[in-house]
């Protein structure tokens, strides 16, 4: 019986693993991640060149937005930062000008960068800011003229 049972445990791990794998793989930026959960730019797309303030807009699959300081499971908040990679799992993301806070539930933004070429980076959170990791995040680059 314990064997038996141990058995179960290791399956039912390893289809965790397989299944967060899956989650990594995800598809480019303007897309829709096939994933069960993700975010993704919806604007602007990846490579464009933009004129500031240019509008940035977010997606969400899988998940729900809640304003932060609502801690409930399977929901949280956007963060876009600036020339940043995502913010690894249970990390809180800071709060200055190259981590913005999306804290009441927006899904859209005008950003203003200067002249320049940049790297967005859209990172989900949960409702106290702690990061849900770079699966749940989704990377481009514009050019700021």
């Amino acid at each position: 019986m314990k064997k038996m049972l141990w058995s179960s445990v290791v399956l039912i791990g390893l289809s965790g693993l397989f299944s967060g794998c899956a989650m990594v793989a995800s598809p480019g930026a303007n897309t829709p991640p096939t994933s069960a959960a993700g975010v993704y730019f919806m604007e602007p797309i990846d490579g464009a060149t933009v004129t500031s303030p240019f509008k940035v807009k977010f997606g969400l699959k899988g998940m729900e937005i809640k304003p932060a300081g609502a801690q409930v499971e399977g929901s949280g908040h956007h963060h876009l930062l600036v020339n940043l990679d995502s913010v690894a799992t249970g990390q809180i993301i800071p709060f200055d000008d190259v981590h913005i806070h999306f804290g009441k539930g927006q899904t859209e933004t005008e950003v203003k960068l200067p002249p320049g070429t940049y790297k967005l980076t859209l990172q989900f959170a949960d409702g106290f800011h702690l990061s849900y990791g770079k699966e749940m995040s989704r990377s481009l680059k514009v050019t700021v003229r």
